[in-house]
């Protein structure tokens, strides 16, 4: 085969190929390039290095975020399994106030409107406002001039029928006299005698208007009643006051005052055996807000009966105000002291936990693992509740986290720097607490029950 016939061979058939061969005075151009060729560049050496390098990079970095979040605090050595962080107190001692509260009113142990007890002129008001003000103590004055008028008359209607008294009673002494000597009808003698009698009728009754002027005059001079607080005046001097008009003045005894309030009438036996027991209950008052305590006081008195619209019974208790923070008809919260337990067990009302079980608390054991522990409850006050039943000193109870618990499952304790630690050392005590509460059971209802009740 010749020249030409190989260089036809050899080379594309491509137009512009054939085109330049048939004109060789033409500069050649070289073959054009395929899409495919230039759609895929060839890969260096280098380029897979770098992405190989990178790859694992993040494969390295993704492993130590998933081993840092499965890494056990600081201060806890790692261990097997999956342990969940919680709150612990330990079980104790203390004492426990059973309280019982109410909502109640303040209540003046008197209230008295002054009103005038005769018809008359207000010459005179001897009172300010707000004054407090002493039993006995002039308040204002009725014009008294009609009211000794009248009592001068009448003391000269009683000198007048006086000695017509006085001359009945001679002549009736002489009847008598002459009587005896059948000197005089008996008659006559029998009817001077009720004479006599008539007389004396009148001199009493004209001493009865003496002493009832005597009596309006008394009215007329308007003293304090009690010891209290005068309120706003309702009238002023000048004015003509009668016996239906509403008043002069408000009295309120303030010193001292009461407080009555309800109580549940479950309460009332364990209430009136202490009354009958002759203990003083006391009673503590605070505000409407229930934050600030306004005064201490004790139960003077139990009502005779229950509503029945309400189920409760009203109690009044006394206290001294001396320092005048208790107002008349200021709303109020009371807290009845019936007794306190000494010395029993008690737990902090967060570790006690309510489900199918029944009233139960998680317990840690010495495996640091959880158990359902059922308990039996008393009274409770301040955050803490009394345990009968389930739960000893020294016991270790879960307070926070329990909503990630199940029985059996393993725990360890969250020091309050972030860190864990371990043993028994670790939990706080539950100290007793020393304030107010319901006479109740605690309901309280957090966390997941148990798969399984306890056995």
């Amino acid at each position: 085969m010749d020249d030409r016939s190989r260089t036809e061979t050899e080379q594309p058939h491509d137009p512009v190929y054939l085109r330049e061969e048939a004109n060789p005075g033409v500069e050649k151009r070289p073959p054009p390039i395929p899409d495919a060729a230039r759609t895929r560049p060839a890969r260096s050496p280098l380029r897979t290095a770098i992405l190989v390098a990178l790859a694992a990079l993040i494969g390295f970095a993704t492993y130590r975020f998933v081993t840092a979040e499965r890494a056990p605090p600081a201060g806890r050595p790692p261990e097997s399994g999956t342990a969940q962080p919680v709150g612990a107190a330990t079980i104790a001692t203390g004492d426990i106030k059973v309280v019982v509260t109410g909502l109640g009113t303040v209540t003046p142990l008197a209230n008295v409107t002054v009103k005038t007890q005769v018809n008359g002129q207000l010459t005179e008001v001897a009172f300010t406002e707000g004054q407090t003000v002493k039993k006995g103590d002039f308040l204002a004055q009725i014009d008294p001039r009609p009211y000794q008028l009248a009592q001068s008359q009448y003391e000269g209607q009683l000198i007048h029928d006086q000695g017509l008294l006085d001359q009945a009673k001679n002549n009736m002494a002489r009847y008598d006299a002459l009587l005896k000597q059948n000197s005089i009808a008996r008659q006559t003698a029998e009817d001077q005698t009720f004479l006599v009698k008539q007389y004396e009728g009148s001199v009493k009754t004209d001493q009865a208007q003496i002493d009832n002027q005597k009596l309006n005059l008394a009215y007329a001079r308007i003293v304090s009643p009690i010891d209290g607080r005068v309120g706003l005046r309702l009238v002023d001097p000048g004015n003509y006051v009668q016996t239906s008009d509403t008043g002069i003045a408000v009295l309120t005894q303030l010193h001292p005052i009461s407080v009555i309030f309800t109580v549940p009438e479950d309460d009332i036996p364990e209430i009136l055996a202490q009354l009958k027991a002759g203990t003083p209950l006391e009673v503590t008052i605070f505000d409407r807000a229930n934050i600030n305590q306004l005064a201490v006081g004790k139960v003077m008195t139990i009502d005779n009966e229950i509503d029945t619209t309400t189920g409760t019974v009203k109690v009044r208790a006394i206290f001294d105000n001396l320092d005048d923070k208790l107002f008349p008809n200021q709303f109020v919260n009371a807290r009845l002291l019936i007794k306190s337990l000494k010395g029993v067990v008690v737990a902090p009302l967060t570790a006690i936990q309510r489900g199918a079980p029944g009233t139960y608390v998680y317990l840690i054991g010495p495996d640091s693992k959880v158990s359902v522990r059922k308990v039996k409850l008393g009274p409770q006050s301040d955050g803490m509740v009394a345990v009968t039943e389930g739960l000893a000193p020294g016991d270790r109870v879960v307070v926070d986290g329990v909503d990630r618990l199940r029985d059996g499952a393993e725990v360890f304790i969250a020091a309050s720097d972030g860190g864990a630690v371990s043993g028994p050392d670790s939990a706080k005590p539950a100290d007793a607490g020393q304030g107010g509460g319901r006479h109740r059971d605690p309901a309280r209802q957090s966390g997941t029950p148990p798969a399984a009740p306890p056995q």
